[in-house]
């Protein structure tokens, strides 16, 4: 398990001998975040970093458990000094307070009435050797496992003519998730698995690129979810497992009618923690 340090916050090689000057915004945040992660004491199982290309371009293409996964994606790039350009919804471009740190990472911005510009320019990032984050599920996925993909991580993957970085992140969910309000406390462990690279071969079709991927997104969430460390707490403390497993998050049925509403904007907000409830140790 990593638990970064106050050393890591300062460290000069961090993001290699000669970082690039556009990206001092980017390195700011892996920082400030990496400040977050001492102070709560978060705890990271951080494998398959080698998988993770030094140069050229690369998908990475994650399921999604919660709001902070790309940040602990991120991590999984950090040892071979790549930042990871993600793609993420348009609103959180147009927040005036997220909007301008998403612009200068570079991030990639996505309007789901006209998907087509993002992807053109993930393509492009990715043929300028780029490594671009992908969440292939388009939302949070409310039962813990993979939903289907949309086939757009393995479109710009074939186009591009780079790899698909298969990920699994999990347990940040146990901290921010959907239809929850957020909890902060101390040593909260969070898995992040990176997969041998997928090559669409010559001609491949874009679906059978997408099946390869998803199957190795099962089976690193698996892998995941079977070397947590921690269990719940008791019967009230198994909504962060999936119903497989013997949790009591929705089954995926049960998730798709939730999913369909949270793309809809119809999604029931939590109700309100109390905030001495959100930070506990």
């Amino acid at each position: 398990m990593y638990t970064a340090s106050w050393r890591d916050v300062v460290r000069r090689d961090l993001f290699g001998d000669r970082p690039d000057p556009r990206d001092k915004p980017y390195r700011f945040v892996i920082r400030a975040a990496l400040v977050v992660f001492r102070l709560f004491g978060f705890r990271f199982d951080v494998r398959g970093q080698e998988h993770v290309p030094a140069t050229g371009g690369a998908v990475i293409a994650s399921n999604h458990v919660s709001y902070f996964d790309f940040t602990y994606l991120g991590l999984g790039a950090l040892p071979q000094h790549r930042l990871v350009r993600f793609m993420a919804k348009a609103s959180v471009f147009h927040n005036r307070f997220s909007g301008p740190f998403m612009r200068a990472m570079q991030h990639i911005p996505v309007d789901r009435r006209a998907g087509a510009a993002a992807f053109d320019e993930a393509v492009r990032a990715l043929q300028a050797g780029k490594v671009v984050g992908v969440f292939p599920e388009a939302t949070i996925s409310s039962s813990f496992t993979v939903k289907e993909l949309k086939a757009g991580a393995a479109r710009m993957a074939v186009q591009a003519g780079v790899p698909i970085i298969p990920a699994a992140v999990w347990g940040g969910h146990r901290i921010a998730t959907k239809a929850r309000r957020p909890v902060f406390r101390r040593g909260i462990p969070v898995t992040v698995l990176l997969g041998e690279p997928i090559v669409p071969a010559e001609g491949e079709k874009t679906q059978a690129v997408l099946r390869r991927t998803k199957a190795a997104m099962e089976e690193l969430l698996a892998e995941a979810q079977r070397s947590y460390p921690d269990v719940p707490a008791g019967d009230t403390d198994r909504w962060w497992l999936p119903a497989h497993l013997g949790g009591t998050a929705p089954t995926p049925e049960e998730a798709h009618e939730l999913d369909v509403h949270d793309v809809n904007g119809t999604a029931v907000k939590p109700p309100r923690t109390p905030l001495r409830q959100r930070f506990r140790r």
